[in-house]
């Protein structure tokens, strides 16, 4: 009788015992490869976003010093870039919120002024007590928050496209509670001061001079010091991050991403009326021709601070970093003499600079 192995077409163990002995005897290797100088940075940046704005923040510094000389650190002077990135910083930390959630918030600015025309024109025009004007303003801008939120959360549209109809509508709302009049400084200190509180100066004493500090000023420290801790200390804020990272994987995960999303953009709403109620004090007066930069200002504090756009990554702190860089910038090249033009165009080639490097560190994730 015939066994298998004599089988015509057939093959027996023996026959597979002669391949295997002539097969691969290498051992698979799952060491990581060893990384360049270059490689290293870029792992480095991933994991300390805040550390290219805090660079670039330090060789602004050293650049404008060297070229203006000791008037830039003139304590007057390093107080006046503080004061003028408040309103900035500000906005800015309601931008942060959005942009780690992957979104964008194209009426923080509308919302800010909005708010601050409803709190003067309360008080001033309406004769409203000012215990209650001012708390009608705040609830002004979390509405708004809330309403970008809930069409991005539950009607699903791009917040891009929610935020850029939001902007005009509340620029129009902004005409139309004005009637395109701004509320003069003194009729403001007249009748509701409480709201020029936050213009109010301390003066910091140096051994180089007197510093001004206003309280706008210091409760954006105080705000970005809270947020950070929500961000960084709490369920919420790593909610923000997932949701901002991977929303599918968040939800996977057990995250109510709606309830999440909708949160934040009443958070933004909320702090861009804060927001108003320091412009109120950083102008003296309550003008509807005010803040017309903050939204584009905000979004680009937000980038050179190395907030990724994509979400997911970023910080309350390079936020802060990246609107002092702003400030920095214009300063220093308005104290060397050069034309505001030329402070545009810097400032728009750190954007270029900021997005294009967030785009290669971003490439360590892939």
């Amino acid at each position: 009788m015939t066994s298998t192995s004599d089988a015509p077409g057939q093959r027996g163990p023996a026959d597979f015992e002669r391949v295997l002995a002539g097969s691969e005897t290498t051992v698979a290797v799952f060491e990581e490869e060893a990384r360049t100088p270059l490689k290293a940075l870029q792992h480095f940046l991933h994991e300390h976003p805040t550390a290219v704005p805090f660079i670039v923040l330090v060789l602004s510094v050293l650049v404008f010093s060297a070229l203006v000389g000791v008037r830039f650190f003139a304590p007057f002077n390093l107080s006046l870039v503080l004061q003028q990135v408040t309103i900035i910083g500000i906005v800015g930390i309601a931008q942060t919120l959005v942009i780690l959630t992957a979104g964008i918030d194209l009426s923080v600015g509308a919302i800010m002024v909005l708010a601050s025309i409803i709190m003067a024109r309360g008080a001033v025009v309406w004769g409203i007590p000012v215990e209650i004007a001012f708390p009608l303003g705040i609830v002004t801008g979390l509405l708004c928050g809330l309403i970008n939120g809930a069409l991005v959360t539950y009607v699903r549209l791009p917040p891009f496209i929610v935020t850029l109809g939001t902007w005009s509508i509340f620029g129009a709302l902004v005409l139309y509670v004005s009637r395109s009049e701004t509320i003069r400084q003194q009729d403001i200190a007249a009748t509701a001061s409480f709201l020029q509180f936050m213009g109010s100066r301390i003066q910091i004493a140096t051994p180089w001079g007197n510093a001004p500090l206003t309280y706008g000023s210091i409760l954006m420290i105080l705000l970005a010091v809270l947020i950070w801790y929500v961000l960084n200390r709490t369920a919420f804020g790593r909610h923000i991050y997932a949701t901002g990272d991977d929303s599918d994987s968040a939800r996977l995960a057990g995250i109510n991403t709606g309830r999440t999303l909708l949160a934040v953009y009443g958070i933004a709403g909320l702090i861009c009326a804060i927001g108003g109620w320091v412009l109120i004090g950083r102008i003296g007066a309550a003008s509807p021709l005010a803040g017309q930069t903050a939204n584009l200002d905000s979004i680009t504090a937000v980038v050179i601070g190395g907030t990724s756009l994509f979400g997911g990554r970023g910080s309350i702190v390079g936020t802060l970093v990246g609107a002092l860089i702003v400030g920095v910038f214009r300063n220093g090249l308005a104290l060397y003499g050069l034309d505001n033009l030329w402070q545009e165009f810097a400032v728009g080639l750190l954007i270029i600079v900021a997005v294009a490097l967030d785009q290669w560190i971003r490439k360590v994730a892939a």
